[in-house]
This record gives C-alpha cells, sequence and structure tokens, in this order.
C-alpha cells in the first residue's frame, strides 16, 4: 500500500511539474486613440445650422419715437455667449438681413409686412459709434476653452408717417472657428 501511495504521490509531483514547465507569460499592448475636432457653441447650444445667436429688442416705443436704442441677448437674458474649443480663433460674420437698405437712415430694416420700414443698424460699441456693416466680422481672441462674451448693439430710427404695428427684421449670422 505504501509503495501505491509513494507512486500516486510521485505521478501527482510529476504532472505539477509537468505542468508549471508548459505555463508561458505572453505581453502586448493595448492601442486606445480620441480624435477631438474644433467645436463651438452659441448661447449654450452647439450645432452646424439653426442656432440662436439671440435677438435685438428694441421694446415698445410710440410711433413718434427718435431713436431706440437695444443690445443683442442671449437665450438667457445676458450678451451673446461663445464657447469654442482651447486654440480656437471665432470669429462672428453679421450677414445680411430681410430688409436691408428698404429706407433711408440705417443700413438695415425693421418691417411692418405692409411696406413700411423702420431703418436701424448695429454696433460693436455701447455708446454706438462702432458700425457694423452687412456681413461685418467681430473676431474674438484666441479660445481659451472658457466662454467668450459678444456685446453687439443697435440703434433704430424713427421717422414721419410711420404707422403703429410690429416691425421685424431676421438677420443671418456665421460662427467661424
Amino acid at each position: 500500500m505504501r509503495t501505491n501511495l509513494s507512486c500516486c504521490i510521485l505521478a501527482g509531483l510529476a504532472l505539477a511539474l509537468a505542468s508549471q514547465a508548459q505555463a508561458a507569460t505572453v505581453t502586448g499592448t493595448i492601442n486606445s486613440t480620441l480624435t477631438l475636432t474644433a467645436a463651438c457653441q452659441v448661447n449654450g447650444s452647439s450645432g452646424t445650422s439653426g442656432l440662436n445667436f439671440g435677438s435685438l429688442n428694441f421694446g415698445t416705443q410710440d410711433a413718434l419715437f427718435t431713436t431706440a436704442n437695444a443690445q443683442v441677448l442671449g437665450g438667457g437674458g445676458g450678451a451673446m455667449s461663445i464657447l469654442c474649443s482651447a486654440g480656437t480663433v471665432p470669429a462672428i460674420r453679421v450677414r445680411a438681413g430681410s430688409h436691408d437698405g428698404q429706407s433711408t437712415g440705417g443700413t438695415r430694416a425693421l418691417a411692418d409686412g405692409a411696406g413700411n420700414f423702420v431703418p436701424y443698424d448695429f454696433y460693436t460699441d455701447a455708446g454706438r459709434t462702432t458700425l457694423l456693416a452687412i456681413d461685418g466680422t467681430i473676431t474674438l481672441p484666441t479660445s481659451t476653452g472658457v466662454a467668450q462674451t459678444v456685446n453687439l448693439y443697435g440703434q433704430a430710427r424713427g421717422k414721419a408717417g410711420l404707422p403703429a404695428g410690429v416691425y421685424t427684421d431676421t438677420v443671418a449670422v456665421e460662427l467661424s472657428f
């Protein structure tokens, strides 16, 4: 019985040694990749078209007003906000409006839909001395990845003979970066 037990122990030991001798280690790597593309958000929203750059609301004036001032405000009620990838140079191009050149006294015009127009313009300063022409560009500093405020102002000019009503315009805007 001892012999059988010894043989079994020796066979088990030999099997264990043999299996250890055949064990091997293999090494390698995993390659991980992430590609980031430049991107921007306007007033907290991203996309490639249809973004809301804000609104220019001159409020309610009587039909005999002389001038009305306003600022372009983003969705949250503050100035327009542009957030772009670090290292990009955002540029906002304020394109044509629906009624440009329809009224003397401004490069742009608000319309009531019945052939009446109120002239207005965009300005890049609160004093409304630096006119932003149609297709004018506002170039922002190189982005650090923090939202940048864009202050854009408007001034509408009253004129004789304007009937009461709601006057509107839609202006195209492009953001390049």
